[in-house]
């Protein structure tokens, strides 16, 4: 799906970001360009792509979205290395505290609102220059079922940040279309991997019920019957950075097992 791509992917880590990069491998991307505020996550990143494919080329650079400078290097390497850049997947975040809209402390939103919007528009923007220049690109944010569905109280600056991502990718793909730059987001539902099932371990533990009897708790809200596993999920985010998505701008995908209907 990806055969001879070169694809950015940003906030590899070990939950989805990870499962991005081996899932473009396995799809055929002859490059990725991996970063992540930490150099362990990149040099594992490498290893498990290597892993899967090793033909795909990897460059490797430690990055931090909010600050521009960062944003703007990643593309330089990207393109010294590779001569272009043909898809770049959005999928550093972070989530911030666990607080309520009608009491949060405001200054608190300012991590999740800096990273989550902002920072990930700093990156766009940098990269988006360079798919001016070649006349191609595609570009997908790694958004969240919390801004289609109300979940439990709790995440309202982390939804707030990506509701306003969601928002931002009708005006970029409007603003960029006329460069042949497409710009789509999914919005992930649950995931089964090393994030989630923490959470569900940590649960697990708090009330005294098993691993599984957890997960079947979750997945008896979602029709298909499973808690989508992150390779899966990671799959149909970069369907928008393929040539089988060429005609397809501004859209937005629910990736959910169906938990979550428009």
């Amino acid at each position: 799906m990806l055969q001879g791509k070169i694809i950015v992917i940003s906030g590899i880590g070990p939950g989805l970001g990870v499962k991005l990069a081996e899932e473009a491998a396995r799809a055929g991307a002859a490059g990725l360009v991996v970063s992540a505020r930490t150099a362990a996550k990149l040099e594992d990143a490498e290893a498990r792509v290597r892993a899967v494919n090793p033909d795909c080329q990897v460059c490797k650079q430690v990055t931090d979205i909010t600050d521009a400078a960062s944003c703007q290097a990643l593309v330089d390497q990207a393109v010294t290395t590779f001569g272009r850049i043909d898809g770049l997947v959005n999928s550093a975040f972070v989530h911030g505290a666990m607080d309520y809209a009608s009491t949060a402390d405001i200054d608190s939103w300012m991590e999740p609102i800096g990273t989550n919007l902002l920072g990930t528009l700093k990156l766009t923007q940098a990269v988006a220059k360079q798919m001016q220049q070649q006349k191609h690109g595609a570009i997908v944010m790694i958004n969240t079922m919390a801004v289609r569905k109300v979940p439990p109280v709790g995440e309202a600056g982390y939804a707030a940040s990506k509701a306003a991502l969601a928002t931002s990718v009708k005006y970029l793909a409007k603003e960029l279309g006329p460069d042949n730059i497409r710009v789509n987001t999914v919005h992930m539902g649950w995931m089964w991997g090393a994030p989630v099932q923490g959470y569900v371990q940590w649960q697990a533990e708090q009330s005294g019920v098993s691993v599984d009897d957890i997960k079947a708790q979750i997945a008896a809200s979602i029709p298909l019957g499973i808690v989508p596993p992150d390779e899966e999920c990671a799959r149909s985010a970069l369907f928008f950075v393929s040539d089988y998505s060429r005609v397809v701008t501004g859209a937005s995908l629910d990736v959910n097992g169906g938990e979550y209907m428009p």
